[in-house]
């Protein structure tokens, strides 16, 4: 199943060296394309919902093919085996609907994607390839009551809480598997979940770290800095902190960084860029403007700034030191419950949960 059949003539791979997305042309320079249609590297197929033109990467990627080293993962946790049937939730290119029809015979899948324009070129690609999978054009939020019970749900967009449609539609003990993760920040983990025998909730850990494009319908703004912080820092209240910058960013896939956003609810943070020794990491609370900063500074004590009803800094650092305490447990430590009455994420053991 070669991932170059279901892909566009231009695209915009992720240049590992470069560090950014760059424009490739199929018909201008055919060795290119296909080296990096061969290459384990996410390639942006659609920018800004299809509303750009031109060569140039847009503002934000709504569509793409993701690297083969992630696919294959997420479909080693689906576990699918022949004779069970499956739905996919976000479409993109049709080629990882290809691989499970592969598996499965394409009668067995079904696919389902929210861009009309999106849906009509997988289905077009997975025909050119003798794979008649049925790709519906739809809100992959509702699933597809249509096609249940699925043995296998497998979504390819980032989730910030998985629908209990999905449960719903999966036979008992089947399996959804998806990438899951808080507002907090774009790190996300892949939940594999296991449907009760009763049908009434799913619950499973997650296996490792990813960062997907998100659910068009779990999707929230950017934040707008000046709506918070509408004067200078310094008004807020300040205090410091003993934690490090070592400590509290880690990397960029840090389990650290995944376990605060699992405990601190309703809050958005950025760490911004090292400059002259100093990084500000800033946290947003959307539902009432709090706002807090936390300026780590290389060989001095980190000073805060915290303003509004919530002191997010003290909410966030209490979660980093749970975490710590905890013995810094990873990603396949923590797993997710999911149920009519909502999800709750848990460490180690699921009847210890807590909600988000």
């Amino acid at each position: 199943m070669p991932r170059s059949a279901f892909l566009p003539g231009l695209m915009w791979p992720f240049d590992m060296d470069a560090g950014q997305s760059c424009a490739v042309s199929k018909a201008e320079d055919p060795a290119a394309w296909q080296g990096y249609a061969d290459a384990n590297v996410p390639i942006v197929t659609q920018w800004d919902d299809g509303k750009h033109r031109g060569k140039e990467p847009g503002e934000e990627s709504t569509s793409s093919a993701s690297m083969p080293g992630v696919v294959f993962r997420m479909l080693r946790d689906l576990d699918v085996q022949p004779g069970a049937k499956a739905l996919e939730i976000g479409t993109g290119t049709g080629w990882n609907a290809a691989l499970l029809a592969h598996r499965l015979g394409a009668g067995n899948v079904v696919t389902v994607e929210v861009d009309d324009g999106i849906a009509a070129a997988a289905r077009a690609a997975l025909e050119r390839f003798g794979l008649p999978v049925r790709v519906v054009h739809a809100d992959g939020f509702l699933g597809y009551p249509q096609g249940a019970p699925y043995d296998r749900i497998i979504a390819t967009c980032g989730l910030r809480a998985v629908p209990f449609a999905w449960v719903r539609q999966c036979r008992p003990g089947g399996v959804v598997v998806a990438p899951w993760g808080t507002h907090y920040s774009n790190g996300d983990a892949v939940a594999r979940l296991v449907v009760a025998r009763d049908g009434a909730s799913a619950s499973g850990a997650f296996t490792g770290p990813v960062e997907f494009m998100k659910l068009r319908a779990q999707r929230r703004p950017p934040v707008v800095h000046a709506e918070y912080v509408t004067g200078s820092v310094a008004e807020g209240d300040e205090s410091a902190t003993a934690v490090t910058e070592a400590e509290f960013v880690g990397e960029r896939f840090s389990p650290g960084r995944f376990a605060v956003g699992l405990r601190v609810r309703d809050c958005r943070h950025t760490v911004a860029g090292k400059r002259d020794g100093a990084r500000p990491v800033w946290f947003y609370g959307p539902a009432d403007r709090s706002w807090a900063c936390v300026m780590f500074r290389d060989g001095d004590t980190a000073r805060v700034w915290q303003s509004g009803p919530r002191r997010l800094w003290d909410e966030a650092e209490t979660a980093y030191r749970w975490w710590d305490a905890h013995g810094h447990p990873g990603f396949t430590r923590f797993g997710l419950t999911v149920d009519k009455d909502g999800q709750r994420a848990w460490l180690d053991d699921p009847q210890d949960a807590w909600p988000l």
